[in-house]
Order: C-alpha cells, then structure tokens, then sequence
C-alpha cells in the first residue's frame, strides 16, 4: 500500500510516517498543496491524507486539482478546523473523510483502511502468485497455507515485487517505491532485503518465486523467463 501525507509540520508529518511505515506502507510526504497536487497525478496512491492550512496553494485547492484530473484516490482531510461549514466544504470539495485535530493515530489508520476498502473489490486487497499470498488490508502473508512473519520493509518490499509480478524490476524502482529515497549506486540494501525475502518466501519451497535478473533487478514470478 502506498499512502502520500500532504503535511508542512515537519515533526507531525514525521510522526506520521514513521506510524503507516511501521504497519507496511510506503509513505511519501509532500510539505504543501502544489507538490501533493503533482504526486497524486504521478503515482497511483491507495489514499491520500491532506492537511487543510498547507503553505502556498492550501489542501482545499490541492484537492479540488486532484479531483479535476480525475483522479478517484481516496482522500481524508486532516485538519484543526472544527466548524460544521468546514467540513461540508471539505466533503463537497472531493474529500472521502474528515478527521479533526488532535487526533488518535490509531484512529486515523483505521480510517484510512475504511477508505481503502471502499474503494476497493476483495480481490484489490488480495494479491495471489501461485501458492503465495498476501493480503494487503490485514498485512498478513501465507504460502501454501503456512503463514509467513515479515517485517514492515519485507511486507512493502514483497507487496510491490507481487503487484508487479512477471515483471523486471530495477533496484531503483524499488528503492524509490518502498524506501521513498532517491536510489544510491553504493547502497546494497535492495539486495540485503531480496535475500531476506527469499529466506522467508521460497527457502524449502518446490518452485522459487523471486528471482535475480542480471544486469537488470528481481522479478516475481512461478514462470521466469531468462532469470538466474
């Protein structure tokens, strides 16, 4: 799952990630509405949460902008706003939920679950290659019935490997999708985490499922084509 959190209080929007990292997403943070505004329509976000009182363009613009490039990623606006006409503005603007601040974080990530599950057909939460499974609402993860135990890195790392499944995939991709950092040509931890995974997923299995591809990453797949 990939959450964006538009949030310019840098030690909240902290906070925040470290939380929703620490249950298995990946989390960018944009600091006001314009570069929220231009993520949303660069990558295919599960949900979005907004702060209202953004800097520069606020979160209201920013949505009104995401809902006029159509795009449908669930929305919760979180702010310290607490009027009734405010909230109204905020849902008739395109927001899916309002939570006001201060707020309890557990509440806040079981409404962002609750968005998630609107928006979404069981089979959207439930990604299947051959005999793993991984359910991305209840972060649990089984093969062949047995359940296996991961990390919050190694469930992120393993859900994006399954959504793209069949396909190569670079170290850099992974790296900017599951760490959201900007990929280091000195940095082994795509590698380190790979041999993770592999221990966990395909150690004592009949066929194995994560596979190198040379001079290009890592594939998931039952049925590699021209993989080591």
């Amino acid at each position: 799952m990939r959450l964006l959190i538009a949030e310019d209080d840098a030690p909240l929007a902290g906070f925040l990630r470290k939380g929703f990292e620490s249950e298995s997403y990946a989390v960018d943070v944009a600091k006001n509405g314009t570069e929220a505004e231009e993520l949303a329509g660069l990558y295919p976000y599960d949900a979005l949460i907004m702060d209202w009182n953004l800097p520069g363009r606020d979160g209201i613009s920013a949505l009104r902008g995401i809902r006029e490039n159509k795009s449908g990623v669930p929305v919760l606006m979180l702010t310290a706003r607490n009027r009734i006409e405010d909230r109204v503005q905020a849902l008739d603007c395109g927001a899916d939920d309002y939570l006001m601040k201060p707020f309890s974080f557990a509440e806040l990530s079981a409404r962002v679950r609750a968005l998630m599950r609107r928006g979404r057909t069981p089979l959207d939460t439930r990604l299947q290659v051959d005999d793993l499974v991984l359910d991305r609402l209840e972060h649990r993860v089984e093969r062949s019935g047995r359940p296996i135990e991961l990390t919050s890195k190694e469930f992120a790392l393993l859900e994006y490997l399954m959504r793209n499944a069949g396909r190569r995939i670079t170290r850099a991709m992974i790296i900017e999708h599951v760490w959201s950092i900007t990929f280091d040509t000195s940095t082994n931890v795509v590698d380190v985490y790979i041999n993770y995974l592999r221990k966990k997923v395909d150690e004592g299995a009949q066929r194995k499922l994560i596979h190198t591809v040379r001079g290009v990453g890592y594939e998931l797949s039952a049925h590699p084509e021209q993989t080591c």
